[in-house]
């Protein structure tokens, strides 16, 4: 009699627990989202000028600016005369081409001849440490630069001229926090796009970096649990890139064994397809050490990019966020929009019968208010209204295109970067194919 009871409440008691999961779920995405929203309000939409940019040039740790170029990258001259104006006493710029033929070259000589009073200058070559041409590219400049502060910024990133200032404010603090047990080693700035040119696959791509992009990152750095960092620009100390090989185990654990024989600082991360997060990583886990979030931006200027080229791009992150943090992964279609919201509104339509096509109306509301407040904090301004429709359709074809570009990135390894075809492997490193 028992046994006949309690099989007759398993169906309806399993629907149950998996709605209240789906609940619990839905719960803590939002909350994620809204604290990547609190923390674009306090942190993005005031930023007041650091004292260091007026202090005298002995007074403040001087600072190397790496910037590897590579052909034309959209507002290349806008991007590179940034770097010439930043309001800091102590710094150098070096511009780094590969190739003597390179498109970038006559771009950096003319920034470089334009502003005579910045200490700057131009290395051509590059030095092959590994596969990455971005890591080739820098190794030079690395070994070159008379400053321990390292700022490796794209081609593709223009800066505000209080970037630099108030980044060494973070990096080196003139008063220590009593709060933090760990010392800053990394300091970054999240990305935000332009599409000057308004191709379908740019207005997308700034549409996702914009909003859901920055609203996860924002919040997943807010709680700092673990390294998460997007290399398009960031300052850190040679002094401490030398003491890591990419291993990621804590230092004592890689002074002894196979380990220790593994190359160090910058060429370490020479087959590293992400070396930039890799890079974030290895200071995190090796060395026990933390980043942190400027209030400046990385303006991105995305050149012509078709909606292929669009998920192509994305395809390869996929590919290599799978092979370096798989649970990461695995979660990740969970937290998009249209499942998030599918899972919650099946959840309170069977705990509460609520309609289904009422909640989401309102999530779908809620949701885009959101990622639309996140851009204006990290803008300085609301979305323009004479943009607005255009920049919610690229948002609304985004969220449409997430589980098809997953599905189609998680069964595969291959991706091509710059024209040339690379397989993923262990860990994020990567071979040519």
């Amino acid at each position: 009699m028992n046994s006949q009871s309690a099989s007759n409440q398993t169906p309806s008691l399993l629907p149950f627990i998996f709605a209240v999961l789906g609940l619990v779920w839905y719960v803590v995405l939002w909350s994620i989202g809204l604290l990547g929203c609190r923390t674009g309000r306090r942190r993005y939409r005031l930023r007041p000028r650091s004292p260091l940019a007026t202090a005298p040039p002995n007074a403040v740790p001087g600072v190397s600016i790496l910037r590897p170029l590579k052909g034309l990258d959209a507002n290349l001259y806008e991007n590179l005369e940034s770097t010439f104006m930043q309001e800091y006493p102590n710094f150098e710029i070096i511009l780094s081409v590969a190739d003597e033929r390179d498109q970038a070259l006559p771009v950096a000589r003319d920034i470089i001849s334009k502003y005579p009073s910045v200490k700057a200058k131009l290395i051509i070559g590059e030095e092959l440490v590994g596969v990455n041409p971005k890591v080739n590219n820098l190794i030079r400049p690395y070994r070159e630069a008379t400053h321990d502060i390292l700022w490796v910024i794209d081609s593709g990133v223009s800066v505000a001229p209080g970037t630099l200032a108030r980044s060494v404010d973070l990096l080196e603090p003139s008063t220590p926090t009593k709060l933090r047990k760990n010392r800053i080693a990394l300091i970054h700035h999240v990305p935000f796009a332009s599409a000057p040119e308004a191709s379908l696959g740019a207005r997308i791509e700034e549409a996702f970096l914009n909003t859901n992009h920055a609203k996860m990152y924002l919040a997943i750095n807010t709680v700092s649990i673990e390294s998460c960092v997007v290399g398009k620009s960031n300052l850190y100390r040679r002094s401490d890139l030398e003491r890591v090989n990419g291993s990621l185990k804590p230092r004592a654990h890689t002074e002894s064994g196979n380990d220790r024989d593994r190359a160090h600082g910058l060429a370490a991360f020479g087959n590293f397809l992400a070396e930039d997060n890799m890079i974030a990583s290895a200071l995190w886990h090796e060395l026990d050490l933390r980043h942190d979030l400027s209030c400046d931006v990385a303006h991105n200027a995305i050149g012509k990019m078709s909606l292929s080229d669009y998920v192509w791009r994305r395809v390869r992150w996929i590919r290599v966020r799978k092979h370096m943090v798989i649970s990461a992964t695995i979660l990740e279609p969970f937290t998009e929009n249209i499942v998030a919201s599918s899972i919650a509104a099946a959840s309170l339509r069977y705990l509460f019968g609520i309609p289904v096509w009422i909640f989401l109306v309102f999530h779908h509301t809620a949701w885009l208010w959101v990622d639309l407040d996140v851009y204006e904090s990290l803008a300085g301004h609301p979305l323009p209204a004479d943009r607005r429709w255009r920049f919610i359709s690229a948002w609304c074809l985004r969220e449409l295109l997430t589980l098809p570009i997953f599905f189609l990135a998680v069964f595969g390894n291959e991706v091509v970067w710059r024209g040339k075809k690379y397989e993923v492997l262990r860990a994020g490193e990567m071979k040519r194919t």
